[in-house]
């Protein structure tokens, strides 16, 4: 009886160690899932309170470098003032892991879909996405937006004969 006691102690902490995400994914992942909320409801201000102030984001711009807070706001800013209706719609949401062990970090990334509607021109957009998110003390402080972002601008500069062919 003691022996099956043990066993089942060990396997119990064995199965607790070895696998699972980090304590810490399911409320860095709500915490993303809130962000977006939020950028779709056009709150820039709420947003930015989940935000780390010594952020890095990995801008969805050729040859750009890594942003810092301030100018990753200023390019919310510009999307909601640019797009109305948007929403994203995750396919997934995935733990994300330490580069250098390979291990659950708390990270969380996801694939999904942007719908929008571009204001100056009317035209409506479907984009996919990832996009990564690192967190410190439970604030978004790193990550970033992989789309193709100058197709989607390439398509909103066309003119509506071009869109035609």
């Amino acid at each position: 009886m003691i022996k099956t006691i043990k066993l089942l102690a060990v396997c119990v902490l064995m199965a607790s160690c070895s696998t699972g995400n980090h304590p810490d994914y399911e409320a860095n992942t709500a915490t993303a899932q809130k962000y977006f909320e939020l950028h779709q409801a056009e709150n820039p201000e709420a947003m930015f309170e989940l935000l780390h102030n010594e952020m890095e984001w990995h801008m969805p711009v050729y040859g750009s470098e890594m942003a810092d807070l301030e100018t990753f706001k200023a390019a919310i800013i510009n999307y909601q003032s640019d797009f109305d209706n948007m929403n994203f719609t995750a396919d997934y949401w995935l733990p994300g892991v330490d580069p250098e062990t390979g291990k659950f970090d708390g990270s969380t990334r996801t694939y999904g879909t942007w719908t929008a509607d571009h204001v100056a021109t009317g035209k409506s957009v479907r984009l996919t996405a990832y996009h990564s998110f690192a967190f410190v003390n439970g604030k978004i402080s790193g990550g970033g937006d992989w789309f193709d972002l100058g197709g989607m601008m390439n398509y909103l500069s066309e003119s509506p004969a071009e869109d035609e062919e």
